[in-house]
């Protein structure tokens, strides 16, 4: 099987990707927001907004100073973009697994006779 068009090796990592979809329903969101609601500490939130950043995938804005430092992130269109082109690829590789090459019609009975066996 190809992989669909659309499909991004950047986003696809399980951190990246719930990062990229929590922001893909909010405009801006801060830094302490995305963090507690994926559960991850501020180092490994960092990280990866990093790597999203250099990608172009999203903007990240720093205001105020000292400690009331507030971090906000949001979507780029090019993020925003990439992130609806992994969904829809991930989509179809969900949709084409329920289908049976040809050919394969004798492996699909056979699997389904095996777990009924059980």
């Amino acid at each position: 099987m190809s992989t669909p068009a659309g499909f991004d090796e950047l986003i696809h990592p399980a951190t990246r990707l719930s990062v990229v979809a929590l922001l893909a329903t909010t405009e801006w969101a801060d830094f302490a927001f995305v963090r507690d609601s994926l559960s991850l500490s501020d180092s490994a939130l960092s990280k990866q907004l990093h790597t999203l950043e250099e990608a172009g995938y999203l903007e990240i804005q720093k205001e105020g100073g000292g400690r009331k430092r507030r971090t906000k992130v949001r979507l780029t269109d090019r993020g925003r973009t990439a992130f609806d082109g992994h969904v829809a690829a991930l989509r179809a590789i969900v949709e084409g697994a329920g289908r049976t090459p040809p050919g394969e019609a004798g492996a699909e009975q056979g699997r389904s006779h095996v777990g009924a066996a059980r």
